[in-house]
Order: structure tokens, then C-alpha cells, then sequence
């Protein structure tokens, strides 16, 4: 059995290399991408994923839009999200996501939200 595949989501290269470096020393695989429209086309042609980590303001495709776009695909709207986001409460609220985890990112927080749906 191979370990979950992890999409990391951010347009900020420091967090993406943080998160993907954490995730990969508990065992996840990750991909990461600097916008939403790169992780869509990945998605749409064929990549797969187990979890998403989203930012939701990003340049080219924000978060929202790209959950919106997910949605509309029944394949793709199955994937958990979990949106990563230094946006309000209230701006994170309009997102459908399993979770919000407000920036800066408590790694322990993350982790136990990341295992709660993609276990390695």
C-alpha cells in the first residue's frame, strides 16, 4: 500500500516547502503547487490525491474559485480539503472544506487534521 498523496496548495514557496517537508518526514507524499489553476490541471489530467491543503488567496486561482472548480467535477469534489488560510473566519466560513486552519499554521494542529483524513 502506498502512502496518501498530500496536495499542498500556497503560493508562499516558504510555507509549501515547510508543509511538504513535514509531511513527507511523517510519510505522506506530497505534490505542491503555487496556485489553484496548477493543481487543477494536474487533478483534471489524471493526477490523483488523497488530501488537499489550500490556501485560499493565492494569484491565477484562489482558493475559493478553486474549490468551486473541484465541485463541479464528482470525481474531484470527493477529495477532502482542508483550507489553510490567514483569511478571517467569516472569509474561510464561504469555502466548503472539511476544516480551517488559520495562518501562522500550529504544525501540531495540522498533522492531527491531516491524519484524520489521510492516514499513512
Amino acid at each position: 500500500m502506498s502512502a496518501p498523496v498530500v496536495l499542498v496548495v500556497d503560493d508562499d514557496n516558504d510555507i509549501r516547502d515547510a508543509l511538504g517537508e513535514t509531511l513527507k518526514d511523517e510519510g505522506y507524499r506530497v505534490m505542491s503547487f503555487q496556485n489553484g489553476k496548477e493543481a487543477l490541471d494536474y487533478l483534471q489530467h489524471g493526477g490523483g490525491a488523497d488530501l488537499i491543503l489550500l490556501d485560499l488567496m493565492m494569484p491565477v486561482m484562489d482558493g475559493w474559485t478553486f474549490r468551486r472548480e473541484l465541485q463541479k467535477d464528482p470525481k474531484l469534489a470527493a477529495i477532502p480539503v482542508i483550507a489553510i488560510t490567514a483569511a478571517g473566519p467569516h472569509q474561510a466560513s464561504t469555502i466548503q472544506v472539511e476544516k480551517v486552519i488559520p495562518k501562522p499554521v500550529r504544525i501540531d494542529k495540522l498533522l492531527d487534521a491531516v491524519a484524520e483524513y489521510a492516514s499513512p
